[in-house]
């Protein structure tokens, strides 16, 4: 059995390349090995199961189209080419997307909203424009529902700090459930302990989805917001928003959601989904670092207070007090993240040209022959709900092995394969220990991955259970 007990053991990835394949895992600190007892028809296999066919894979699939444009899944790792499958984390960016922001900084960088120069309106009229771009994508009623943030995180606590600490109070209840990203719970626990407003959490259902029965009859008088994602980052599973947002809506509730897996893989509409705040980061939809958005109802952000002080969100200042502007300048304090969020207009002008419709339906082809070829992997433990015709399954998948640490098993993949996954708890500890874990491993597809490539990755995880299994 291979484990991750021993600390102070040095990573694989110092071993020079001509031993790598040669050398035995290395144990790795922080936890053991995975046992569970295998369930099958949800993820587990007791014993190999055959593998899906590919024979219905036309000959050039939108991952095949794509990935000349992804000039970094061009290379290779000790002979091994690069299969990038943790587009969960972060997404690579088309070359498109590369030269927008190369082209801010060459020609026209300068500051916005605030010269009269031409490189000032330029650099002013192409941010603004991708502003336009987010709204666009995403159905906004109105361009300044869209603001500008270093990314989700930042904007989810935007909400908790700028609207949060100013509606709630002693006794309110704030809902989230049990598979929300850290980022997520956080910054209302902060707003929770300031106060005194009471976290209630909705477990999860036999199928290891979020149980909305639970988040129902949670909701009440005393239910002030509820924080709940679109697309879980675990389970792959996604929730009905416009359902949840309903039933909050009807005790005054509002709806915070996390669509930071949901808005690069598929069509989002926000008037549709009615929430009142929705979150999104660049990097995961094909965009830079440094940038991402706050969908917000526009007369909700106009009551809200600033949640920076500087320049560019004032109206007037005074020595002894200041008048704000209205959204979306009056929470994008100081100089923005400039050449990003021109980048991302970018970013979401390529998503567009193939259509989030054909990226969705491709993806949930590339995603349903991922979660099947798992689970022709003995001892192999996938999480969260089958793929079905009624319910939507996002292109990741996370998993375990029987007796083998997840770490292990992206390393040796990594290493003598070529195949990049995560291993953890992918900002999920809660999730984690409600499955009774500590870690996973995470295989998660974007539209410039392939069949061929989950074939890679399936018979390098085959090849690397054996390798890690037979040393023990």
């Amino acid at each position: 059995m291979a484990t991750a007990a021993a600390a102070g053991v040095a990573s694989l990835r110092y071993f020079p390349s001509s031993l790598r394949n040669r050398v035995c895992p290395g144990t790795i600190s922080g936890g053991g090995a995975v046992t569970f007892s295998p369930r099958r028809g949800r993820g587990a296999s007791a014993a190999a199961v055959a593998a899906p066919s590919r024979e219905a894979e036309p000959a050039s699939s939108l991952g095949d189209l794509t990935r000349v444009d992804f000039p970094i899944l061009d290379q290779e790792f000790d002979g091994n080419k690069l299969v990038y499958f943790d587009n969960g984390a972060t997404s690579q960016k088309p070359s498109h997307v590369m030269k927008a922001l190369d082209d801010y900084y060459r020609f026209y960088n300068s500051n916005v909203h605030r010269g009269i120069h031409a490189l000032s309106a330029k650099a002013t009229g192409a941010y603004e424009a991708a502003r336009i771009k987010v709204a666009n994508f995403v159905n906004a009623a109105d361009s300044r529902e869209i603001i500008f943030t270093r990314n989700a995180t930042e904007a989810i606590n935007l909400v908790a700090y700028s609207w949060g600490l100013s509606n709630l109070k002693q006794g309110d209840e704030i809902v989230l459930t049990v598979a929300e990203h850290h980022s997520a719970i956080v910054p209302w626990q902060f707003v929770s302990q300031k106060t005194g407003a009471v976290l209630k959490y909705v477990g999860l259902t036999k199928e290891e989805v979020p149980d909305i029965e639970q988040l129902k009859g949670l909701l009440s008088n005393k239910t002030k917001i509820v924080v709940v994602h679109h697309v879980s980052n675990v389970l792959g599973s996604m929730l009905p928003i416009e359902e949840i947002v309903a039933c909050s809506n009807r005790v005054g509730a509002k709806v915070l959601v996390d669509a930071c897996q949901s808005v690069p893989h598929m069509p989002v509409d926000v008037q549709k989904l009615g929430a009142d705040f929705l979150v999104a980061s660049s990097h995961k939809m094909c965009g830079p670092t440094g940038v991402g958005f706050l969908h917000g109802k526009f007369e909700i952000l106009s009551s809200m207070e600033p949640f920076l002080g500087g320049g560019e969100m004032i109206a007037d200042v005074f020595e002894d007090k200041s008048t704000y502007a209205e959204p979306p300048s009056r929470f994008e304090a100081g100089t923005p993240a400039i050449g990003e969020a021109i980048a991302l207009g970018a970013a979401i002008d390529y998503l567009s040209n193939f259509g989030m419709h054909r990226i969705h339906e491709y993806e949930k082809e590339l995603g349903a022959y991922l979660y099947e070829s798992l689970l022709s992997v003995p001892k192999v433990r996938v999480y969260g709900p089958a793929p079905s015709q009624s319910d939507h399954r996002a292109p990741l998948c996370s998993f375990n092995v029987e007796n083998v640490h997840p770490t292990d098993i992206a390393e040796i993949l990594d290493l003598q394969h070529g195949v990049a996954i995560r291993s953890g708890h992918h900002c999920a500890q809660i999730l984690h220990r409600t499955l009774g874990i500590t870690a996973s491993a995470r295989a998660s597809l974007h539209f410039y991955n392939t069949k061929e490539e989950v074939d890679v990755f399936i018979h390098g995880l085959k090849d690397t259970i054996d390798f890690l299994t037979s040393q023990h």
